[in-house]
């Protein structure tokens, strides 16, 4: 944490450097001393400084200033840091003011000019104090710090992606926090575009991408060179896994993902049944493991930038970005997964991020401690989202349109019967989401009787199947009717190779219909959706690689 700031403001300049001489002298191994030289510097001053969410301990202002007295100046800050002390320096002439300033601004304390020796008239008052603030104080957070409102579906995607990076931050919500409010107002021109983010350095975004977080976070975000061995697009397991052999292996590697580590499998609150954790691992950290191990045998890894096309530039393969920037390689490999698909029911656009929640949405869980709240689906992530909530919730209802035996593990299947607060509604689905600003309730009808309820519920979280990220890829390879991507011996119709296959050997059992592009995990046709699967894909498609290397 920085040292908390002792600020004096005084437009003469000999008596403001004599103050500040003197103040560093006795206080600055534990202070740090900014001096200003008018009310309004000073002021303008507060404001940084309350951005970057530094500690003020102390004000030590000259009274008598043109434009701005310092018991004005005082009132001012005074709002901004409430706890910080104030000390005005004033003139003979100016006591009755001062006397006054005890009352009005609730002044600690004046001092008269001149002060010296310092020993004896300005040390003693201020050493009493500054231990006073020192001992009642608020320690402030010295983190990223996100300012929006708690049903602001832009400032829980600025949440959820700094939770799922494992960046530290503290959330402000202006709608309960005057503070906060006033320092939104002050970064933003009173414009209110939600979520503001305020970093330690003193810099401030308002409403940005998650790419501008990443980079300001300290996240990479850009490529180091144009060109590479191999890129892979998509860090859930199977693109973490290829990045870790590809890597380890001495290929020049690049891993992109559009949003963080760990795909769809980095949101499951507890993997239990994966390989070498009998007490089970979260997704977020089996994708920091993952990402710090791929990153220490040379990898680069990018996060928050998404790839919009795949092309060809024979003998190389070319990645297009959203920041209009190319990169070419070798080899690729795609595993970009599979997202959760979206409800498509009356009223679900206005409250998706305030209330309605594809996945668990970690960030939001302690906002619903006590509530009855509902999850939608039958499979595993589901399960793992129901279990994960009910540690919150006060009950959690699944809904689910078929049974739990067709579709989840059983040891998921047993935790939930051993939860006495999960309850599991089968043939059921939601129908309509009510409410504007966030969800109020939704409206269930039973599949086979057709009979309708409206349930009152403030959160929603929906697993109802997945769909593969498949867009960047255009009409370059072959997919199957539901999009995903077709490998190896899928390719083959009739005994023959795919329409446009040139070298004179069949498909490597990964390979798409364009030799030298991989896929690996769950965007691949026909495999089983599971974190080992994926991982074992993922390291296998490297040897794959190796081979398409050795012919070109």
């Amino acid at each position: 944490m920085a040292k908390p700031i002792i600020l004096t403001v005084d437009d003469e300049e000999h008596v403001r450097n004599a103050v500040e001489r003197d103040l560093k002298r006795h206080f600055r191994k534990e202070y740090r001393v900014i001096k200003a030289s008018s009310g309004a510097e000073g002021l303008e001053t507060v404001h940084r400084l309350k951005q970057r969410n530094d500690a003020i301990a102390l004000f030590l202002v000259d009274q008598r200033m043109p434009e701005m007295s310092g018991t004005e100046f005082l009132a001012e800050a005074g709002g901004i840091y409430p706890e910080a002390r104030k000390v005005l320096l004033t003139a003979y002439a100016d006591t009755e003011a001062a006397i006054s300033a005890i009352n009005t601004v609730g002044l600690d304390h004046y001092l008269m000019k001149p002060w010296t020796p310092a020993e004896e008239n300005l040390y003693p008052v201020l050493d009493d104090l500054i231990s006073d603030w020192a001992a009642t104080a608020t320690v402030p957070y010295d983190g990223i710090r996100v300012a929006g409102t708690t049903w602001s579906a832009g400032s829980h995607a600025i949440k959820d992606f700094l939770a799922r990076s494992q960046i530290p931050y503290q959330f402000l919500d202006i709608e309960r926090d005057a503070e906060a409010r006033a320092l939104v107002e002050h970064a933003s021109e009173a414009t209110y575009r939600l979520p503001v983010v305020f970093f330690p350095d003193g810099s401030v975004l308002i409403e940005p991408s998650l790419t501008e977080v990443a980079a300001k976070a300290g996240l990479q975000t850009q490529a180091t060179k144009p060109f590479y061995d191999l890129i892979i697009v998509g860090a859930g397991p199977a693109g973490l896994a290829a990045a870790v052999y590809g890597a380890s292996e001495g290929l020049h590697t690049l891993l992109i993902e559009r949003e963080t580590p760990g795909g769809q499998a980095g949101t499951s609150a507890r993997i239990e049944n994966y390989l070498g954790f009998p007490k089970g691992v979260s997704g977020a950290d089996l994708a920091r493991r993952a990402t710090a191990q791929a990153s220490r045998f040379g990898a680069e890894i990018l996060s928050a930038q998404e790839v919009v096309s795949i092309g060809l530039r024979d003998p190389y393969r070319v990645v297009a970005l959203a920041d209009e920037s190319e990169l070419a390689c070798k080899a690729l490999v795609i595993a970009t997964g599979v997202s959760l698909r979206e409800l498509d029911v009356p009223g679900i656009k206005a409250v998706t991020g305030a209330g309605v929640y594809y996945g668990a949405a970690r960030t939001e869980a302690a906002n619903y401690k006590g509530e009855h709240v509902f999850v939608i689906g039958g499979a595993n992530s589901a399960g793992q989202g129901a279990v994960f909530l009910s540690q919150y919730a006060d009950q959690v209802s699944m809904l689910v349109r078929g049974s739990l035996d067709k579709s989840m593990s059983r040891y998921l299947i047993d935790q939930i019967e051993r939860r006495d607060n999960i309850d599991v509604q089968l043939g059921e689905e939601v129908v309509e989401v009510h409410g504007s600003e966030r969800l109020e309730a939704i409206t269930i009808r039973h599949r086979e009787t057709g009979e309708t309820r409206r349930e009152p519920t403030p959160a929603l979280f929906v697993f109802i199947g997945a769909s593969p990220h498949t867009e960047m890829l255009g009409d370059l390879i072959e997919l199957s009717s539901a999009g995903f991507v077709l490998t190896g011996p899928d390719l083959f119709v009739n005994g023959k190779r795919p329409a446009g296959w040139k070298p004179n050997r069949d498909p490597y059992l990964m390979e798409t219909s364009v030799p030298g592009i991989f896929a690996a995990g769950d965007v691949r046709h026909g495999v089983m959706r599971r974190v080992a699967s994926a991982v074992g894909q993922g390291s296998t498609a490297i040897n794959f690689v190796h081979e398409y290397l050795k012919t070109v």
